[in-house]
Order: structure tokens, then sequence, then C-alpha cells
């Protein structure tokens, strides 16, 4: 565990203790678990109106110049050269084996006109990022951190309705686009995206214009602050992958079930096919001819058990057949649910496994994901 006085914090630390946070190590970070209502009341407001986060420890930066989109889509396997105007993807930096350095989102802020593209890393990988990225495109475009800056989510079906008060024409994004904005001076860029599989948004703006802003969210009467808590339990009800649990340097994109994350521009017969990091391994498990012998899938819990991460699964024969990543008894779906990594013959939606919970047999059953229905707005 960190020490106290060895952790960085966020623009927003003094209203979170103002709030009666309950503050843990986290990135690095110390940073707010949950407030005095509790996980599973701040987990249900942000899925009945709208909850604000404070995500600040996660890396900002900025690519610029005109080979910046060709020298980005080198890294991944995504289509950037591609991506319109305000329109935002999701990305995987990823390791000469295919394996997963770090998923990110980033946005095409007109980088052909002399904008930027604005990206979007995990907290606890940014430097390694910034040094990996440098590394692999540093001399072909401007790469310029902005660690500094605040990052802020505002999630759940009724944050539209309190941020436009704040901002009006922020109604008019949909999901996975973004615009600027001004508010007292302070330059904001909001995209219409988060990782809680409602609708909503996250704005980054400057350090000294945070907590302000903040304030003003919430005093809307839709808006609550949320904590990590309620985060985990409500991206793993949207089946999205948490990074250093889910995903890691040692799962590919396939395994990992992220090939809708994979343009047909950057796969076999594409235009701009392969030349990006592991593009040998991972072609040849996307088009079939080397599949992937193990593929992560959701599990819902047939008894009221909840089934954390690292528990073994097990098939009718009592052998290990794969293992939980992420598991929690879901509020919203109201039973227990896990991600996991299985053998591929067992990844199939109804595949019966045991989760071995302290010795004990506990049935789960391979689900389709997301375990709750996502309502990103899409116009």
């Amino acid at each position: 565990m960190t020490a106290a006085a060895d952790l960085l914090t966020t623009p927003l630390h003094a209203l979170h203790t103002e709030l009666g946070a309950r503050m843990v190590p986290f990135a690095g970070y110390s940073m707010p678990v949950q407030y005095p209502a509790g996980l599973v009341a701040e987990h249900h407001h942000t899925r009945n109106a709208a909850g604000l986060f404070d995500v600040s420890h996660m890396g900002q930066l900025c690519l610029s110049g005109p080979d910046a989109a060709a020298a980005f889509e080198s890294l991944m396997p995504v289509d950037v050269i591609g991506l319109g105007v305000n329109k935002q993807r999701y990305g995987l930096l990823l390791n000469d084996e295919g394996g997963i350095i770090d998923d990110l989102m980033f946005v095409n802020r007109d980088v052909a006109t002399g904008g930027d593209i604005f990206v979007i890393v995990n907290g606890a990988c940014k430097h390694g990022d910034l040094a990996h990225i440098q590394e692999g495109m540093g001399s072909r475009c401007t790469i310029t951190p902005q660690f500094d800056r605040a990052l802020l989510a505002l999630q759940g079906p009724q944050a539209v309705i309190a941020l436009q008060r704040l901002l009006p024409g922020v109604e008019k994004l949909v999901f996975m686009t973004g615009a600027a904005f001004e508010v007292d001076g302070a330059d904001l860029y909001v995209t219409r995206s988060g990782y809680t599989g409602e609708d909503g948004f996250e704005i980054s703006l400057p350090a000294h214009a945070a907590e302000a802003f903040a304030r003003r969210l919430l005093a809307q009467p839709e808006v609550k602050p949320i904590g990590l808590g309620a985060r985990n339990s409500l991206r793993l009800e949207a089946g999205l992958c948490l990074y250093g649990n889910d995903i890691n340097t040692t799962t590919t994109p396939v395994e990992a079930g992220l090939n809708w994350a994979m343009q047909k521009v950057r796969r076999t017969g594409g235009a701009r096919a392969g030349g990006f990091p592991g593009a040998g391994k991972i072609l040849t498990q996307l088009d079939g001819t080397a599949p992937a012998q193990r593929l992560r899938v959701g599990l819902v819990g047939l008894e009221r058990v909840p089934v954390r991460e690292h528990v073994e699964l097990h098939n009718d024969a009592g052998q290990k057949v794969g293992e939980v990543t992420s598991g929690l008894l879901a509020p919203t779906a109201d039973r227990p649910v896990a991600l996991a990594y299985v053998q591929a013959k067992y990844a199939p939606a109804g595949t019966r496994l045991n989760a071995m919970v302290r010795g004990k047999a506990v049935p789960m059953e391979v689900s389709a994901l997301p375990f709750v229905p996502n309502r990103y707005f899409r116009g």
C-alpha cells in the first residue's frame, strides 16, 4: 500500500474531503472510493439520474502535425486516418506479441488542418504510454502531454439535462462525438462518452477551473458525486474491461473479445491491413487461421454467491478451464456477474462452469454481454 504522503491528488481533492468521501490509493493518487450514501446507492443513482466522477488521474495528451494520424495508426490495430472531425474512437496500444499495453480513447480534433488528436489513457499507465508513444512515433509528430488537466465524467440518463444548463448546445452531441466549449474563460473539451454503459459525457478542463465547475454540476438537482466503487460495478455490468484486471500485456484484443475495435481497413484484405505491433498474431487470430485458445466471457451466478477476481473456473470433471478477472454482486442486474478467461471450447453462451470459492463449487453460466443493456445516445 502506498503511503498517504506519497500519493498524488487531483484538483478536486479538497471537494472530495468536504463531501465526506472515503479516500483510497488508486493509480498513485488519493481517490474517492465512495461517499456517505454508499456504493449501491451511488450505483443506482447513476443508472437513474446523473453521477459525477472525478477521473482526473487519467492521462491526457495531444498529437499534432501533418503525419500525426498515420503515425498513431502505426501503433494500433485501429483506423485513425479515416476518423472524422470531432469523432471519437476506442484504441489499443499493443506490444510486439500483440498484448495490450493499454486501452484508450481518442478524438480527431481536425488534425489534418492544424488541430490535433486528443488522447485519454489510463492513469496507472500514462507515463509508460507516453514513453511508448514517444519511442514509436515521436519523430513523426509533436506529442504534448497534458497530465495537469482535470477530467470529469458525468454519467446517467439525466446527465444531458444537467450539463446543458451549464453548456448550452452540448445536447446536440451524440455518442462518441465531441466539441469545444468555454466557461468563465476556461477551455473545455466535451465528448459524449463514458465507461458506465449509460448516456453521459467526459469533460476535459484546466485544473484551476475544475472545482468551480464540479460544484456547479453538483448544484444541479439530478447530480450526485460517485466514487470508484460504483464506477467499477457500473462498468462491469456494462461488460467493459478494466485495464490490469481484464486486459493486460498478456492478452490480445481477440482473446479479450475486442474484435469490434479493429476496423476492416486494418484487417487482412483491408486497404491498410497490418503494420501495427503484433499484427502477425492478431490477424491470424481474427481470420481464424490460428484461433485464440482462450476467450473473455461474461458469467452469471446461478447461486447468490459473489465470485471475485482470481477465482478458478472448473469443468464438471474438476479440471481448471479458466479464471475470473472481475466479479461482484451486480446492483442493477441483482445477481452475481463476472468477466473471465476460459478455454475457447467453454466460451459459448449457456456453458455451465463451477467457480471454486473457498473450496466450494459455485455454479455459473456463460452469458452474453453486457449484463445490463447499454443506453448510449446515438441520436
